[in-house]
Formats: C-alpha cells, sequence, structure tokens
C-alpha cells in the first residue's frame, strides 16, 4: 500500500493530485461489537501493552487525520502514508515500550461512542 501510495502520487501529481493513505492500528470502532466478548477480555489488555501509548486508537483520531490529509494545510503533502497507530510497530527488544498511563485520546467528534464490548 505505501509502494501504491507513492507511484499514485508522482503519477497524478501533473493532474494536481495529491495521494495520500491513512494506515490505523487498532481502533476502538463499533466493529468490535462483532467479536465475542470473552475473547476481547483476554486480548485487549495485550494489544493496549503492545501499543507504547498504551491504549487503543479513537475513530475521531483516525478520522481527524483523513480531515487534516483532504485540508489545505496539507497542500504540500502526496505520496505519504500517516500511520495513526500508538506508535505501535516502534517498540524493540533494545527499545521497550515504557509502562504510563499518560496518553488521553482525542475525542473530538461528538457523536463518538465506545464500543458496547468495550464498556
Amino acid at each position: 500500500m505505501v509502494n501504491f501510495t507513492q507511484t499514485a502520487a508522482v503519477e497524478w501529481a501533473p493532474s494536481g493530485v495529491r495521494v495520500n493513505a491513512v494506515a490505523p492500528g487498532w481502533i476502538a470502532s463499533s466493529g468490535m461489537d462483532n467479536y465475542d466478548p470473552d475473547m476481547l477480555k483476554g486480548l485487549l489488555p495485550r494489544l493496549k501493552a503492545a501499543v507504547p501509548l498504551h491504549r487503543l486508537g479513537t475513530e475521531a483520531e483516525v478520522s481527524a487525520a483523513i480531515v487534516f490529509l483532504l485540508s489545505e494545510a496539507a497542500a504540500f503533502i502526496s505520496g505519504s502514508t500517516l500511520r495513526v497507530d500508538g506508535a505501535a510497530p516502534n517498540p524493540s527488544a533494545v527499545w521497550p515500550a515504557s509502562e504510563h498511563d499518560r496518553s488521553r485520546p482525542y475525542e473530538g467528534f461528538h457523536r463518538a461512542e465506545l464500543p458496547d464490548n468495550l464498556r
């Protein structure tokens, strides 16, 4: 997807089209209501622990990234993949994620609701 985004950005630039991608990580969305709640109880703590921000992302955070890329403020951004993943792929044996509780989600959209399975 990253390569496709970069290639399409070069191909479409002469037409004035910017091409970017958003790569969400683990997002607390209504889709989680399709999973067995018992499975999520065991899985969610492990997912959160694997994310350096120690939480799941929100739909509002993904939406805000998309709105930014669509805005004039991103007029010179093309061929980029914006990760919205709390730095999940970054920890390693050399640089592990530290325990903390300082990350607060962006809840900027008034209709956002926590999935039933996460309440």
